[in-house]
């Protein structure tokens, strides 16, 4: 997988994490519950057009929430 810019990197993260999240059918407040960050935080960095960075410990916790492989929120769709 290659990303062009930051932003288009961390929008497939954003748009991934929002993917599975509704595929777990949680909310943003439910996840940022279960995984013990604002709900701010998750709705900033699913929120497209957002460049909002995360960190790779956070996205490892988002991953072992939704019981996904954290490399699915590289892929593109």
């Amino acid at each position: 997988m290659r990303f062009s810019t930051e932003t288009e990197l961390y929008q497939a993260i954003g748009s991934n994490i929002k993917y599975y999240r509704e595929q777990a059918k949680l909310t943003q407040f439910q996840l940022s519950e279960l995984v013990q960050i604002s709900i701010s935080y998750i709705s900033k960095v699913e929120a497209f057009g957002c460049s909002k960075s995360i960190s790779i410990s956070v996205l490892n916790q988002i991953a072992n929430t939704l019981n996904v492989d954290i490399t699915d929120f590289f892929k593109t769709r």
